[in-house]
């Protein structure tokens, strides 16, 4: 039986006050249609239709998924006329599913039963109770309260009806051939003067087709975006539903109020996160390793027992960034992408690592530049020492070997090769290698001048 499922993401969210497309909103760092897409792509559909309407080229061009086919909603004249602009794409039997490219948390699990539910034979609509059900179209049942007779917009409803509180959440999942009878139905005999998707439900009983209610799961996963406040509290619940997940795993954090994930989080037992830390992209962080307060850490993985102190910024982009078991980085440390540190490297404040690995043990506590250098075991490099990888058409790699010291405030060169055990003397510019075991200084001549005096401020 084929599976059509159609999103619905042609609205202008004139309530959120902004040029944006309401579906390009982020929420955890994914649009909201972006993750209605993600989540629909794990139910094994034939298509996947998505309707575009207010900024359709740029809500095109910003989303992805397997298979995805657009139509446009062009004027928007409500949600039933919304989905007949993709009927010319559905299949003439089998079931359609339909979704609110604005309602982003909605469960893979939560879309299977409802399209169950259809079976390809009844229309099933997915309905929530809410203790404010204000702004929802409200499910209307016989006097039994039993079975479902209809849907009515909160702006078409009477006062008595506005009491339900059992709210249809704006999606279904139809027989497609008699959806498509439905929708050529429809008619704009209301107080908005729009093509009511809810209007099917009626025909769908006058035509003996049995209407069901789908219970959602929770509340959160069915909630709408309309407004920005909107948008924040949902993020929140967002947030906290990680935060409880992560910590059932044996995560402990300072506070789960304050703590974001936007990507994929992945954490052994005993991890430990202080406050208001971002995660984004892909990020595995290891057995007992801790994460101090105010970090952002991006596409990187970090080894077991490392410790990554306050105010740290890290982010891998494509290639990455590697902490090495026992590892201590920062405060106030940027790593960048290719930033590679063995086991227990120390990476102090205000030390920036682009594109370079470090040994076991090397360490560079404090107002220093790797950028493109293999460093050696055990090296230590000085405050103030830069490598000057760019000569200003080419990067150049810098080679430092084990048991180096470098002292501060020196410049290395690239290309340029550091051997074993060398110490480069504090403000050296070194331009050629080094030899091994020797100390290399590069650096003028100290010399006193004696009766020399500053120059003295001219008397106006």
């Amino acid at each position: 039986m084929a599976l059509d499922i159609v999103i619905m993401a042609a609205g202008k969210g004139t309530r959120m006050r902004s040029a944006r497309p309401k579906v390009l909103h982020q929420l955890a760092g994914k649009s909201l249609l972006q993750h209605v897409l993600d989540t629909v792509c794990a139910l094994g559909s034939d298509r996947i239709i998505t309707i575009t309407g207010h900024g359709a080229g740029e809500v095109e061009a910003a989303v992805r998924a397997p298979g995805l086919e657009f139509v446009r909603q062009e004027p928007l004249l409500g949600t039933g006329h919304a989905v007949q602009q993709a009927v010319p794409l559905l299949h003439d039997e089998g079931t359609t599913l339909i979704l609110n490219g604005d309602v982003p948390l909605i469960e893979a699990a939560t879309a299977r039963h409802l399209i169950d539910d259809c079976g390809g034979q009844r229309l099933s609509l997915l309905t929530v109770a809410l203790g404010d059900a204000s702004g929802y179209g409200r499910v209307v049942r016989d006097a039994a309260g039993n079975e479902v007779l209809g849907i009515v917009e909160h702006k078409d409803a009477t006062e008595a009806q506005r009491q339900i509180r059992e709210a249809y959440t704006g999606m279904m999942a139809a027989p497609t051939a008699a959806l498509k009878r439905w929708l050529a139905r429809l008619t704009n005999d209301n107080v908005q003067g729009e093509y009511y998707l809810t209007d099917i439900v009626a025909m769908a009983v006058a035509d003996g087709v049995h209407v069901v209610a789908t219970q959602a799961a929770n509340e959160t996963e069915v909630l709408g975006v309309n407004t920005l406040s909107q948008l924040a509290d949902l993020e929140r619940r967002y947030q906290l539903g990680r935060a409880e997940a992560l910590m059932d795993a044996g995560v402990r954090l300072a506070d789960p109020a304050r703590f974001d994930v936007r990507g994929e989080l992945v954490c052994a037992s005993d991890v430990e996160i202080d406050v208001n830390c971002v995660f984004e992209g892909r990020v595995e962080i290891g057995e007992g390793a801790r994460v101090g307060p105010h970090c952002y850490i991006r596409n990187a993985v970090i080894a077991p027992r490392a410790v990554i102190h306050p105010f740290t910024h890290m982010d891998g982009e494509a290639l990455g960034v590697r902490i090495g078991a026992g590892a201590l980085v920062g405060p106030f440390a940027r790593l960048r992408p290719g930033a590679d540190l063995g086991e227990e490297v120390h990476i102090g404040n205000f030390v920036e690592v682009k594109n370079s690995t470090l040994a076991r043990g090397a360490k560079a506590n404090h107002l220093a530049y790797l950028g493109d250098a293999d460093v050696g075991e055990r090296v230590n490099y000085g405050a103030g020492s830069i490598t000057a990888n760019y000569d200003g058409a080419n990067k150049h790699r810098t080679v430092i070997g084990p048991e180096v010291h470098v002292g501060s405030n020196c410049v290395l060169v690239a290309p340029i090769k550091v051997g074993e055990g060398a110490t480069i003397g504090a403000g050296s510019t070194i331009s050629k290698d080094a030899p091994a075991g020797q100390l290399t200084v590069a650096r003028a001549k100290q010399v006193a001048i004696s009766g020399w005096t500053r120059p003295q401020k001219k008397k106006k």
